[in-house]
């Protein structure tokens, strides 16, 4: 698992958050959220902003260069 996928299902998990309520919120499919946690497929720029803006936190952290 990819250091973002496993901070993104930790903050999906953390938030009480299913993964079909993160695909609707992102617009994408259950399936690709699950292949994004894990490590099977990477978002797009756009979508890793509405990541950051959705879970409030930063995109360097998400990316696994911040430890918070």
């Amino acid at each position: 698992m990819s250091l973002f996928g496993q901070r993104l299902k930790e903050l999906r998990e953390e938030k009480g958050i299913s993964r079909k309520q993160l695909a609707d919120a992102m617009i994408v499919s259950v399936r690709l959220v699950s292949y994004w946690e894990n490590g099977q497929r990477e978002c797009d720029f756009e979508t890793l902003i509405k990541l950051s803006k959705y879970f409030n936190e930063s995109i360097d952290y998400l990316l696994g260069n911040s430890p918070f």
